[in-house]
């Protein structure tokens, strides 16, 4: 009776939150873009910027104590809300709530709109979108005024963070600080697994179809 009241009103914290973070995680990646994008003279649009992602930091650590609070699970909670635990201590992959609260949502609210391959792809290709995204953000920031760095420019580090994550990795621009490359390696490994996600859903699609096809043709005479 008593796990199933921590239950209880841990999904009703949750039921209250997921919205509120389903639009802070956007707001604190513009909010990222700001403090790297914006090199006017003017220091108050980063210094709001930073403002706003610490309260948003702050927000999502709370969110997450209390959720370990009330599941009283302790290292269990932890292990089986990886997402959530990485998304607090690295806040550059904040962005990625945006799809996992989405999809919770969609899940409580109303009947999935897409087959399971077309959630498959369709969540691989939003994640790579925001993680490219923000490693083209972090990236930049590392490069742009280091020694001897080929990322120079915002769309430098587009064009080199779109390459990466889709594993082609053509070497004519590339990180040189250690922070850079670390960055890169990361987004290297995340492409490889949404890759891997992509490529697996979409041949699983096909020999559906293709095995749905042969049931339905007629035998041959």
């Amino acid at each position: 009776m008593h796990v199933h009241h921590r239950t209880e009103r841990l999904r009703g914290w949750e039921r209250r939150t997921e919205l509120p973070l389903l639009v802070a995680s956007p707001v604190f990646l513009a909010c990222y873009a700001v403090r790297v994008l914006d090199q006017g003279a003017d220091p108050f649009w980063p210094d709001l910027a930073l403002v706003l992602s610490l309260l948003i930091w702050a927000a999502f650590m709370v969110d997450y104590g209390v959720r370990l609070v009330l599941s009283g699970q302790g290292a269990r909670f932890v292990r089986t809300h990886w997402l959530d635990t990485v998304v607090v201590v690295l806040p550059l992959l904040r962005p990625l709530r945006i799809v996992n609260t989405y999809m919770a949502i969609q899940r409580r609210r109303d009947r999935p709109r897409l087959s399971l391959y077309g959630r498959v792809m369709l969540y691989a290709g939003i994640t790579a979108t925001l993680l490219s995204f923000a490693a083209a953000l972090a990236v930049y920031q590392q490069e742009h005024d280091a020694p001897g760095a080929t990322i120079r420019t915002f769309g430098d580090s587009v064009w080199w963070a779109s390459s990466a994550i889709t594993t082609v990795g053509y070497g004519d621009v590339a990180p040189v600080t250690p922070l850079g490359r670390l960055y890169a390696v990361c987004l290297m490994v995340c492409g490889l697994a949404l890759l891997g996600a992509v490529t697996g859903s979409f041949s699983s699609w096909l020999i559906q179809v293709f095995g749905r096809e042969d049931k339905e043709r007629p035998p041959e005479r």
